[in-house]
Parts: C-alpha cells; structure tokens; sequence
C-alpha cells in the first residue's frame, strides 16, 4: 500500500515539474534555499543575543598590588646577580665538552678569546667550538648549553656538509660567557 502511494506521489512530482519548467523549479529550489539559510541566520542572531546578555565574570576580590617599578640601582644589582664568575670559565668550558659528549658529537679543540669591559667591569669570554654530529644533536647541545650557562649568548651557529647523503655534519658553535669582574663587585 505505501509503495503505490510513494509511486502516484511520484508521479504526480513528475508531471508537476514538466508542466512548470525547469526554470520554475530552479526558482523553487533557490527559494527553498534563501528560507533556510534565512532561519539559520535568525537562530544565529538570537544565540548572539543570548551571549551578549550575560553578565560578564566578576574579577576576583583579592587584585594583586602592582609591585612599584625596580630602581636603577636594583636592576644594576640584577644584572650583576645574572652573571657567571670570572674564576669557574674553565668549569663552564669543561661543561660544555661534557655536554658534547652527552649529545654524542665529536668536539675538537676550540678556540677561546677573554675580553674585559672597564667601564662595565664586565669580563667576556669567547669559546668558538667545532663539532660533529648530527643537526639535532647540534641543536640539542646548543639548547643544554644555553640552560646550563644563563649567563652566555649564542654569537653563531653554522652548518655545514660535504654531501647531501652524509648523516653527520659540521658545525661551528661560537658562545660568549659574560663573567663579572674577579673582585666580585659591582660598580
């Protein structure tokens, strides 16, 4: 019984298009469209004014009091606080070809380069270091030695290899440790 009634339905849709026309029922489906699309805009409006509406999360009681800003004295302080000691260069050095070893590079000699700032009272010391290995082990090595020596900068990182299918590369890392002064003072 319901196979005849989707079969006259069917038939009856048949007729109805042929007697409009396709343009007609191309005007319906479009029509269709724009009154769903329609709806869906004006749901979407009234869930927007449903967000809008709600009130907004109080902040919590308790506001924390902005510390007042450092003094230069106090930042001077810092600076010299962040500094590695002139004295431990060679500890930090001896690290670092630790490290190496770790990250399963093959370090060679390096070179190294003091320096001292008299007016800052600020010691340097440059540590060029060529490795070999692998990108990532490189990488790795110059990240862990960076978090071991917070005090040093990253001056250069080059790679370099003689063949695309080669697995190990050469680098040149170059690091600057800046120490403070021997004395241990600030100026």
């Amino acid at each position: 019984m319901m196979a005849i009634d989707l079969a006259i339905v069917r038939l009856r849709a048949q007729l109805l298009l042929r007697r409009l026309g396709a343009p007609a029922c191309l005007a319906m489906v479009l029509f269709s469209l724009g009154v769903a699309a329609w709806a869906w805009a004006w749901q979407q409006r009234a869930v927007a004014a449903q967000l809008e509406a709600r009130p907004l999360p109080q902040p919590a009681l308790a506001v924390a009091i902005a510390a007042p800003p450092a003094t230069a004295s106090e930042n001077l302080a810092r600076f010299y606080a962040a500094l590695g000691q002139q004295r431990h260069a060679e500890q930090q050095v001896k690290q670092l070809f630790d490290l190496a070893a770790k990250n399963g590079l093959l370090l060679a000699q390096g070179e190294y380069k003091s320096g001292y700032d008299k007016a800052s009272r600020v010691a340097s010391y440059q540590v060029t270091l060529p490795l070999k290995g692998s990108y990532a082990a490189v990488w790795q090595f110059a990240l862990q030695a960076l978090r071991a020596a917070p005090f040093a900068s990253l001056d250069e990182l080059s790679f370099r290899r003689e063949q695309i299918a080669d697995p190990q590369l050469e680098a040149r890392l170059r690091l600057t440790f800046y120490l403070a002064d021997s004395a241990g003072e600030a100026p």
